[in-house]
């Protein structure tokens, strides 16, 4: 990790989880494809900076399919079809923006324009969802939310999903802002997300603290 990040979270590399962690994942890659590889598993502290952040995106675990994962949260590489979650987020993106859904599922001009797109578990085993949770990913995560809710500007977080808004309490409301609605998943999107209008909110958010809206345009 070569970013502004690591002196912040160097103290993780020194912890008992973390080797364990890695000779987990060093473990698993060894009997089954995981995702994403090696080089993209932290490409979101890369692609957004700590002092850039001023949106985070939380999701769960990477797409677990070939090909999808490229450890931004919710984003595939163009020429990937696009995943349902994907779909529902351009759907709102329109209904909320008025801004046409792009023919790809890549997300990284967010990243490029201050939206940290963070997965609460950075890897998974081929084919099985969830399968890399509760192994320390989430120790990690979870000091990257604490060192950005540590932060003086102010950040809105945007928690789709009860996975997502377990973190709440990881966040000083105090100085930050909240958006949150169930997860863009098929499963659960008609039952808050469509509607909810995250992006606009996240812009009125952002205003209200003195901070420059994002420019949430894919296309």
């Amino acid at each position: 990790m070569t970013t502004d990040w690591k002196p912040l979270l160097r103290d993780q590399f020194e912890q008992p989880y973390w080797s364990e962690l890695m000779s987990f994942v060093d473990a698993e890659r060894d009997r089954y494809p995981v995702y994403p590889p090696r080089d993209e598993v932290f490409a979101a502290l890369h692609h957004t900076s700590f002092q850039e952040a001023q949106v985070v995106i939380l999701g769960q675990d990477p797409y677990h399919g070939a090909g999808q994962a490229h450890g931004l949260c919710f984003s595939v590489r163009r020429g990937v079809p696009k995943p349902p979650s994907v779909a529902n987020i351009h759907r709102e993106l329109h209904d909320d923006l008025g801004l046409d859904p792009p023919d790809h599922g890549n997300l990284e001009a967010w990243a490029a324009n201050g939206v940290l797109l963070l997965n609460t578990t950075l890897t998974v085993r081929a084919g099985e969802a969830g399968s890399h949770r509760g192994r320390g990913w989430e120790r990690f995560t979870d000091r990257v939310i604490e060192v950005v809710s540590g932060r003086d500007t102010p950040i809105v977080f945007v928690l789709w999903g009860s996975a997502a808004r377990e973190k709440r309490s990881m966040i000083d409301t105090s100085r930050h802002a909240i958006v949150e609605s169930t997860h863009p998943s098929p499963l659960s999107a008609h039952r808050g997300f469509l509607g909810s209008r995250p992006f606009s909110k996240v812009n009125s958010a952002l205003i209200e603290r003195g901070s420059t809206p994002i420019d949430w345009t894919l296309s």
